[in-house]
C-alpha cells in the first residue's frame, strides 16, 4: 500500500554495519557521491552504502572527493556541514537526490527540529514532515521539539543507483502553531538482505496512526500517544534452526490501559512499551509464511491476516492502550527503524535510556494533559513532577519460580538525616514489581532531592497475597534523576551481589554512598 504526499504543502540509534574497514568500497562510494548534486537549494544527502552506514560527520564531507593518505586509507577533506533542509507551512516540498552503491534495505537517519514547537504546548505540540522515496509515501516524522533530535526511519528495499527523497511540511496533520521544520545531517545506510540486519529491516512492521473518534482526529498521533522508537529481538523457536523475530515499540504515553501511577511504580515510566509483531525466521533468514502474529486488542495474540508492503506487515494502532489491528485506514504512517536491539539482562526501558530524548517527550505529554499533581507530594501515589523521581533498575528472581506473581519487589529510599523510607509502590502491594529479571521502577522523593541526599537504597519484599516465596536480588544496574530539561542525568549507583528476602528478613540494603 502506498500513499503520496503530493497534496501536502508546505540518538543516534545503533545501525548495523555492512562492510566495516572496506576502504576501497568507501573510496568508490565517496567518488560516486561527489559526482552527484542535490536538487537546487536543498541540503546534500549521501549514501555510503558500501560502508553500511554513514555518520553525520561523513555525511557532511562525502560530497567532496576523498583524498588519500600514504597508508592507502581514505581521508575525506573536512568541509562545513550542508545546511538543513527547511520546509514551511504553505511552502513547497523539497527534493533531495542521493545515490546508493548497492541493493538492499535502506535506513534514513536525520536530525529534526521545529522552531517554536514543544510537546508540552497545546496547539504547538509538533510539526509533521511527510517523507516520500522515489514518489512513494514512506513515513511521517513527528517532530516534538525545537531542539534537534536524531532519529532513523526505514525507506524499504532500494536498488543500487540514484534516488530522490521528497520532504513536505504536512499542514493537514501538523498542529496550528507549527510553521516550519528543519531536517539536517541526512544520511542513508543500505544493508544487504542476506544478513541478520537485512532480515530485521525487511520484515519490520509499518505502523499507521490511531484515529479513535472519541480520542481526537484522524491525526491524533501527531499530538498524543505517538510512536517514538522501535527495536527488535531474536527469540528461541520450537523449530530447530529457526528463530522468532519480535518487534517492540515505545509510545509517548497510553490514554487507556494501565494508569499513570501504576506505570511509574511497576515500570518506571509513563511511556507505553509493547511488542507489536513477531514472525518465525528459518535457518536461511527467510520469513516462514503464516507464522506472523501481532498484539491485538485486549492483548490478544492473533495471526496476521493483513496486507504487506513488500515483506513488511501493515499494522495500525487501534486502541487507547496502543494495541494493533491488521487492517489500516489512518492517513499517518510510521516507518521506524528497528535496527536497535535489547541487550541481554537489560529491561525494556533501556531503550529509553539510549534514546534519552524520549524522557522529555514522556514528561511533557503528562504535563500538557494535566496528569501530574501540583504541588508534588511523595506521600500520595499520584504522579508528581517527573523530575522528582529516582529512576532505578533492579534485578531479582522469585523462588519457587511459580511464585513470581505472588510476591513483588519494592525499592525503598531513605534520605540523609531522616527516617522516612520512600517506597516505589507507595505502600500499594499491587504496584510492586512482580516479574523476574531486571526491571525498572521509580521512587518519588521530595522536590529538589539529589543523589547526594540519599543515605541508602533498600530492597523490600512485598507480598501481593499469602506467600512464603523468597526473592533473590542480585543487581542495581542504574539509578538516575531527570534534569531540569527532563533528560536523564548520569547514573550514580550500581551494585551486584546477592541478598535473599524472606518473610523473616523482608528487606536489605542494596546501596549506600561511599563513606556513607
Amino acid at each position: 500500500m502506498s500513499r503520496h504526499v503530493d497534496g501536502h504543502t508546505g540518538e543516534r540509534p545503533r545501525a548495523y554495519g555492512g562492510g566495516g574497514g572496506k576502504v576501497d568500497q568507501s573510496r568508490r562510494a565517496a567518488r560516486r557521491t561527489a559526482r552527484l548534486s542535490t536538487a537546487a537549494a536543498t541540503a546534500a544527502l549521501t549514501a555510503a552504502a558500501a560502508l553500511g552506514v554513514m555518520s553525520p560527520a561523513q555525511a557532511a564531507t562525502a560530497s567532496r572527493p576523498a583524498s588519500h593518505s600514504r597508508s592507502g586509507a581514505s581521508a575525506s577533506r573536512v568541509s562545513p556541514a550542508p545546511p538543513a533542509v527547511q520546509v514551511r507551512r504553505g511552502g513547497p516540498a523539497r527534493s533531495v537526490a542521493f545515490s546508493t552503491a548497492r541493493t538492499g534495505e535502506a535506513v534514513l537517519t536525520l536530525d529534526s527540529s521545529a522552531p517554536g514547537v514543544s510537546w508540552q504546548t497545546r496547539g504547538s505540540e509538533s510539526a509533521v514532515v511527510s517523507v516520500s522515496t522515489d514518489g512513494r509515501y514512506t513515513t511521517d516524522v513527528v517532530i516534538p521539539s525545537g531542539e534537534p533530535l536524531t532519529r532513523s526511519f526505514t525507506l524499504g528495499h532500494l536498488r543500487a543507483g540514484h534516488h530522490t527523497l521528497r520532504l513536505a511540511f504536512a499542514a493537514d496533520r501538523s498542529p496550528a502553531g507549527a510553521t516550519r521544520a528543519l531536517l539536517g545531517s541526512l544520511a542513508v545506510s543500505v544493508t544487504p538482505e542476506d544478513t541478520d540486519a537485512g532480515t530485521v529491516l525487511r520484515n519490520a512492521p509499518v505502523l499507521y496512526g490511531r484515529n479513535i473518534p472519541a480520542l481526537g482526529t484522524e491525526f491524533q498521533s501527531a499530538t498524543t500517544d505517538t510512536p517514538l522508537v522501535m527495536w527488535h529481538e531474536f527469540l528461541p523457536s520450537a523449530v530447530p534452526g529457526h528463530r522468532v523475530l519480535q518487534y517492540s515499540v515505545i509510545w509517548s504515553n497510553e490514554d487507556g490501559g494501565t494508569d499513570s501511577p501504576a506505570l511509574m511504580a511497576r515500570w518506571g515510566r509513563t511511556t507505553d512499551i509493547e511488542w507489536v509483531y513477531r514472525t518465525e525466521i528459518d535457518a536461511h533468514g527467510r520469513r516462514v509464511p503464516g507464522t506472523g502474529v501481532y498484539q491485538a486488542p485486549d492483548h490478544q495474540t492473533l495471526r496476521f491476516a493483513g496486507e504487506f508492503d513488500g515483506g513488511r506487515p501493515l499494522l495500525e494502532t487501534c486502541t487507547s492502550n496502543n494495541n494493533m489491528c491488521d487492517s489500516v485506514d489512518d492517513p499517518m504512517r510510521f516507518s521506524l527503524s528497528p535496527a536497535q536491539d535489547l541487550p541481554a539482562g537489560q529491561p525494556r526501558e533501556h531503550l529509553m535510556d539510549t534514546n534519552a530524548w524520549t524522557y522529555p517527550v514522556m514528561a511533557q505529554e503528562m504535563v500538557r494533559e494535566g496528569r501530574t499533581e501540583s504541588p508534588t507530594d511523595p506521600s500520595t501515589p499520584e504522579v508528581g513532577d517527573q523530575r522528582d523521581y529516582l529512576y532505578i533498575a533492579v534485578a531479582h528472581t522469585a523462588a519457587p519460580a511459580g511464585a513470581t506473581g505472588d510476591v513483588g519487589l519494592t525499592v525503598g529510599v531513605r534520605l540523609r538525616g531522616g527516617d522516612t523510607v520512600y517506597r516505589s509502590d507507595h505502600a500499594v502491594p499491587t504496584s510492586s514489581v512482580n516479574r523476574d529479571g531486571t526491571a525498572a521502577t521509580t521512587v518519588e522523593l521530595p522536590p529538589g532531592t539529589t543523589a547526594a541526599d540519599i543515605a541508602e537504597i533498600t530492597a523490600i519484599r512485598t507480598p501481593v497475597g499469602a506467600s512464603e516465596a523468597t526473592l533473590d536480588v542480585t543487581a542495581v544496574t542504574r539509578a538516575f534523576f531527570l534534569g531540569r530539561d527532563y533528560l536523564p542525568t548520569a547514573s550514580f549507583a550500581d551494585w551486584s551481589g546477592k541478598v535473599t528476602l524472606s518473610p523473616a528478613e523482608p528487606s536489605a540494603v542494596l546501596w549506600r554512598p561511599a563513606g556513607g
